[in-house]
């Protein structure tokens, strides 16, 4: 091919989408006197018509932007929810989701872990029990710039709801229930927007990096369907601000479901709901609520990491119990939970097996948190520790060789490859990886194996209906 490119960087082309590739991304191809040259479109489905603004262009491939969707796919069909850009591929029936998802993960394992027999090892693809409605937490942005779908441009008004794709300035209002969260919540959500104009001050504007009212995050329990609410606001405009009357407001909406009312304040400009300064306050209620999976309670903040989906988490979980073999007898060796979090998986595998489990986490508020819900659950044959994962056996050496199983689920950028030469340092019999991401697992795979580890199962495990993200659980034995 030679050294010209056929496309350029910020154009406009529009494409049929003929397959689809790991994480979301749709292929289209150009024909071309030296052959067909690929064009990757992210969140688009085979058999769409799309407009694509061009990101990047190399000699070979192109990678674009979807700006709109021109034909659907003839795979696609009506919902009846809100289309978000969060859930690109709701209008696509969950069985094609899932054979594009699988395909498409499997191939990573064999592309970037080099194992050929990948569908030899394959389990099970754990489809999520609900398909809509599954999500615990959401959030929703305040802006000054909103995405008129009518004329297609951005327009001055006060928007609450979803970032339009591609954007961090300029948001799409949601006026009804998007599927994937609180049907009640979501349908009130324009009622809310209202009150807000009501008062007169002004939501976030982002390229000005001014205006009051900035985030509503939504926190919800599956077990009790109750809601905890944090309103995000700037420090500006305070003193003209009821705090008590939004309250009230949210009261009179959501009634006996509203289990706590906080009121966060973030003074910095920059695009993040949990501020580096600034303070919350609780308004009305408790500000935490009681999530319950496997049979364990466990106490969630706004600020705690929970599993997104708690049904289909239970589903995860007991994957990696039966993988961690927590049946086996106690011979004083120990089962470790790395990146664990608020607990959960430490205290599932303590409750199911006669070994003692120990957890470990960096964040401090999280292993707190882990041993309150031990409290609760009444479970004592675990012990959590605030400490770097990478560092952990230097600082424990009381540890070392008695670890017959370890069990990893690091943040979705993966281990860091020191802490992975650690965990392999340990010299376990059994790793379980659960990972949300599979391509760093992937990776991981033939690192583990050079070390004499050899992948026995996996597991896929479809956590986010509509969505291109699926996650993983594997056991490597040594």
């Amino acid at each position: 091919m030679n050294n010209k490119r056929i496309l350029k960087r910020g154009q406009e082309i529009e494409i049929l989408i003929r397959d689809f590739a790991f994480g979301g991304v749709g292929i289209g191809k150009i024909a071309t006197e030296e052959g067909e040259f690929a064009v990757f479109v992210e969140n688009t489905i085979p058999g769409q018509v799309v407009k694509a603004r061009v990101t990047k262009c190399q000699k070979r491939y192109a990678e674009c932007g979807l700006v709109e969707i021109i034909t659907p796919s003839p795979d696609e069909v009506e919902t009846g929810y809100q289309k978000i850009p969060g859930a690109p591929y709701s209008t696509l029936p969950i069985s094609l989701q899932a054979a594009m998802k699988k395909r498409t993960t499997l191939e990573l394992y064999k592309r970037i872990g080099k194992i050929e027999n990948i569908e030899n090892l394959f389990d099970q693809y754990i489809e999520s029990p609900s398909a809509w409605h599954y999500r615990n937490k959401m959030e929703y942005s305040f802006a000054a710039i909103r995405y008129d779908f009518d004329l297609k441009i951005s327009v001055d008004d006060f928007a609450l709801g979803f970032k339009h794709r591609g954007t961090w300035w300029m948001v799409e209002n949601l006026d009804a229930d998007s599927g994937l969260f609180d049907q009640e919540l979501e349908t009130k959500l324009k009622e809310i927007r209202e009150y807000c104009i009501s008062t007169n001050l002004p939501p976030w504007h982002a390229p000005q990096r001014s205006g009051f009212f900035r985030f509503l995050v939504v926190r919800k329990s599956l077990a009790s369907d109750k809601l905890l609410i944090n309103l995000v606001t700037s420090d500006s405009h305070l003193a003209q601000f009821d705090v008590r009357g939004f309250g009230e407001k949210i009261k009179s909406l959501m009634g006996n479901r509203l289990a706590g009312l906080i009121h966060t304040i973030n003074p910095d400009v920059g695009d993040r709901v949990d501020p580096l300064s600034g303070s919350s306050q609780l308004i009305l209620g408790d500000e935490k609520i009681i999530e319950r999976i496997n049979g364990l309670d466990f106490e969630i903040s706004m600020s705690s990491f929970f599993q997104t989906n708690p049904q289909c988490a239970q589903l995860l979980y007991n994957k990696v119990l039966e993988y961690a073999d927590v049946q086996s007898d106690d011979d004083g060796m120990i089962l470790l939970d790395l990146f664990c979090g608020t607990g959960t998986i430490a205290q599932l595998l303590t409750s199911r097996s006669k070994r003692k489990v120990v957890g470990v986490d960096i964040v401090e508020s999280a292993i707190a948190d882990a041993r309150k819900n031990a409290q609760r659950n009444g479970i004592a044959n675990v012990e959590f520790i605030a400490a770097d994962v990478g560092k952990f056996i230097s600082t424990y050496p009381e540890y070392a060789g008695k670890i017959s199983c370890v069990v990893l689920d690091p943040p979705r950028g993966g281990i860091a490859p020191r802490s992975l030469q650690k965990v392999i340092a340990l010299n376990a019999q059994r790793i379980v990886y659960v990972s949300c991401n599979p391509a760093t697992q992937a990776r991981d795979t033939e690192v583990l194996a050079a070390s004499g580890y050899e992948l026995k199962r996996i597991s896929l495990i479809d956590q986010f209906p509509h969505t291109a993200h699926v996650e993983a659980v594997g056991v490597w034995e040594k």
